[in-house]
């Protein structure tokens, strides 16, 4: 089993900036791909960004140059850099780790976070 425990939510103002970080602990070895969901109000969940354990990295177009996704496996963490908030990604935010039995990054997680609330103010 895989544990995953989000860190670094809060309240900010439009423009500002937040770093959500992810402790990682358990079976470490049997996960490849992370990434950072959310979910607001109302709406479905949606991947934000996900990052593979090699190269590969993926962002939703709405974040594309404004978040930045890193993992470091020594530290089993994992990171969202948020800059430049929009009052649209009010949500909470929900680490997420994959099987390395599977392949690919964008979808198809196995094990979640309880998640941590990002709410940006107009």
């Amino acid at each position: 089993q895989v544990q995953l425990v989000e860190s670094g939510g809060g309240l900010v103002q439009a423009g500002g900036s937040l770093r959500l970080s992810c402790t990682v602990s358990g079976s470490i070895f049997s996960i490849n791909a992370m990434g950072w969901y959310r979910q607001a109000p109302g709406k479905e969940r949606e991947l934000v960004a996900a990052i593979s354990s090699g190269v590969a990295i993926y962002y939703a177009d709405p974040v594309k140059g404004r978040f930045t996704v890193a993992r470091d496996n020594a530290k089993n963490m994992l990171y969202l850099q948020m800059n430049s908030l929009k009052p649209e990604d009010t949500a909470m935010y929900y680490c997420a780790a994959k099987s390395a039995m599977k392949g690919g990054i964008v979808n198809d997680y196995d094990y979640w976070g309880q998640g941590t609330q990002v709410t940006v103010s107009s």
